[in-house]
């Protein structure tokens, strides 16, 4: 049983991936998105982040077959400011991508709960966490590396 609920989990995962794609895509050039959610920064705490996961996730994607789907974003000391900004941007979006794939998932989670069916919405959530939430919050925390960077390349061009 355990096993239906965690291979659904997955699956359903993996197809909110693409929901999530297809909204950011959607919005990507609004005031909305440009203002607010690309400046979103849920938990400061490196220490938070590690209690719920998002460590574990860092090292799953850096260490597993998640490297060949997630773009290298290396940073060296010759680059320009507008390089930067475009990492930034395309950390903004991978962020967002599964913060929508996050709440797509929570909907199931939901229906899963009003059908009394405790253990597959926890199978889910938990699934979900592991597989949206922390890469939303690994994102959160590279943004706020970057960010300090531009912060010091700014004040270094002065």
């Amino acid at each position: 049983m355990i096993l239906k609920y965690l291979s659904f989990s997955i699956s359903i995962v993996f197809i909110s991936f693409i929901v999530g794609m297809i909204l950011t895509a959607l919005i990507r050039k609004t005031d909305f998105y440009k203002k607010t959610l690309s400046k979103l920064n849920f938990l400061k705490s490196d220490l938070l982040n590690n209690l719920i996961g998002v460590g574990l996730v860092k090292w799953i994607v850096k260490n597993t077959f998640f490297k060949y789907l997630n773009p290298s974003l290396k940073i060296d000391r010759k680059m320009k400011l507008a390089e930067l900004n475009n990492i930034r941007n395309q950390m903004s979006k991978a962020e967002i991508d599964h913060l929508f794939a996050f709440l797509f998932v929570i909907i199931f989670v939901i229906l899963k709960i009003y059908k009394q069916e405790y253990i597959f919405a926890f199978v889910i959530f938990l699934v979900n966490i592991l597989m949206n939430l922390c890469p939303t919050l690994l994102q959160q925390q590279n943004k706020r590396r970057l960010d300090k960077l531009i912060i010091r390349f700014l004040k270094s061009t002065e």
